[in-house]
């Protein structure tokens, strides 16, 4: 039998997490209810350092070998000369490749774990926490009205924690098995977690329920084109498939029928339109931590896997491809600008903005050029803090229903609090890309990326489709400042210490990398993808 070694350490921060989640479905079994919360929330915090103490470890070589925890191992010639944060390692006999996007990714996703895990273990802006695990019978109170379970569902920390797992694992895939793999790991704790909100139940449950039958048709599409680039190239490895692309006689018609099905599947995960139509109802009928947690998280992975299927197996075939998203990537920003105008609820207008976000996202990540995969993944850590911040402030506003979302519901908002108007502002003026914040970096970093790389076209259709998303921004920003507070209008919740942790991390993170940009940018634009 034919033995392959195993990297442990560069695999570590992804063991942490999945151990983690073990440890954390034991704690639901043994543990009496009242030790679970404070026990899960240690756990998950503990979690996120330890991953990334492990990172820091690999990636420092020299402390490791300083601290005795292993020995020195020469550098590999090929990259002794090259700017590299890590050496690039594949693993697993080739089916997880850690490299420096990888690296970035994962602590991307890490920091933006933190915020998005406080908000879903705070229990003071909804009382007993924000989950509930008890089904909702149409016709009934139970629409509106609190569950009867008074404690919080902690089951939603392992659910949380495997996805996070399965986020790690999708983006450092080398495989198409794997990375499928890794797909259903981090989409079923999703479509749990969605029909879990304490409020309004029947809207989660019809969200978790839409959000599992597209997801699966997503999944299909997916599958089905690995099937096809494997009856292509006779192997699901990325670099094998980057190798039948540069060089072959055979029909390419399995290659663009795999390649469109595949990427099919990956925007769906992204949110990218046209293939968004879950979008806007999971985020409105999803408990916002989790809503949160998507918009963010989700995102950094499937961009992750993203660039790296279309820099590492397409990049060969990318005048063949590239035309198409092209028009994907038009598509995206015009329904997200466009129909986000007409949004009367303020977690689909953020949903319709992620859509446009993901049209701008797509624009770099078209450009397979150091500076696109730079920008993108910048990009990526910037929209992860606003948006989490922007749910943050969501779950703040509210009435006897819960949560008012309505957008005339936020009228007058800065006369009732003018702190948390304040920091709304802020936050919606980062994702306009108003100059200071670090949606305007991000934003400038990935076009200037693509007019370098000969897409000028494509960046004045998402100049105008930013103009356009501008809009509905400031109508918000404009109702809370100018327009009278009704007098039986919502409350403004004080945030315990979880959520107001959120927001400030949020608000600090868009207001540093929007001033001091250069060390994430530098960070981002070390090394490319490895095969």
């Amino acid at each position: 039998m034919e033995s392959y070694s195993i990297d442990w350490w560069a695999i570590s921060p992804l063991l942490v997490v999945f151990i983690a989640a073990f440890v954390s479905v034991l704690f639901e079994a043994f543990l009496s209810r009242p030790k679970r919360w404070a026990a899960q929330v240690g756990l998950s915090m503990v979690t996120l350092v330890l991953a990334a103490l492990m990172m820091v470890l690999y990636i420092n070589e020299d402390l490791r070998v300083g601290l005795g925890l292993t020995e020195q191992v020469p550098m590999d010639p090929a990259f002794a000369d090259a700017q590299h944060q890590v050496q690039p390692v594949t693993t697993f006999n080739g089916a997880i490749a850690v490299d420096d996007p990888t690296i970035f990714l994962w602590g991307t996703l890490l920091a933006l774990a933190l915020p998005s895990l406080l908000m879903i273990a705070d229990r003071s802006v909804e009382r007993g926490g924000a989950f509930v695990a008890q089904a909702a019978l149409h016709g009934t109170q139970e629409r509106t009205q609190p569950g009867a379970t008074p404690g919080m569902q902690t089951e939603v920390f392992p659910l949380a924690l495997f996805a996070l797992g399965g986020m790690m694992a999708f983006l450092a895939s080398n495989d198409l098995l794997t990375m499928f793999v890794a797909l259903e790991v981090l989409s079923l704790p999703l479509y749990l977690m969605c029909g879990l909100a304490r409020r309004r139940r029947l809207i989660s449950q019809e969200a978790a329920v839409k959000y599992f039958l597209l997801g699966a048709f997503a999944s299909a599409f997916f599958l089905y084109g690995i099937a096809l680039l494997y009856g292509f190239a006779g192997s699901v490895q990325l670099s094998a498939i980057a190798q039948a692309t540069a060089g072959t006689d055979r029909s390419e018609t399995l290659l663009f029928a795999g390649l469109g099905l595949l990427v099919v599947g990956l925007m769906f995960k992204a949110s990218v339109g046209p293939f968004h139509s879950w979008t806007p109802d999971v985020y409105q009928g999803a408990p916002t931590p989790i809503t949160a947690f998507m918009a963010a998280c989700t995102k950094v992975a499937a961009f992750g896997a993203i660039l790296r299927v279309l820099t590492v197996a397409f990049e060969a075939s990318s005048w063949e491809w590239e035309g198409v998203l092209w028009a994907v990537a038009i598509a995206s920003m015009v329904i997200g600008a466009v129909l986000g105008l007409t949004q009367t609820d303020i977690k689909r207008m953020v949903a319709y903005s992620s859509i446009a976000h993901a049209g701008f996202l797509l624009v770099g990540a078209i450009a397979l050029t150091d500076e696109g995969l730079a920008g993108t993944m910048f990009y990526l850590l910037a929209y992860g803090f606003t948006t989490v911040a922007v749910f943050g402030v969501i779950t703040l506003v509210r009435d006897s229903d819960g949560e008012a979302t309505h957008l005339s519901k936020w009228a007058g908002l800065a006369k009732r609090s003018p702190l948390v108007a304040g920091v709304f502002a802020f936050l919606l003026l980062a994702l306009a890309g108003i100059p200071l914040t670090s949606g305007f970096m991000g934003k400038l970093a990935v076009f200037s990326a693509a007019v370098a790389d000969g897409m000028a076209p494509l960046v004045v259709v998402a100049v105008i489709a930013s103009a356009i998303a501008a809009f509905f921004y400031l109508r918000v920003i404009v109702l809370m400042y100018f327009s009278e507070p009704a007098p039986d209008g919502p409350t403004v919740s004080v945030p315990g210490a979880f959520t107001t942790a959120a927001i400030t991390l949020g608000v600090v993170v868009t207001l540093l990398l929007g001033v001091l940009p250069t060390l994430a940018l530098d960070w981002a634009g070390i090394g490319g993808f490895t095969s």
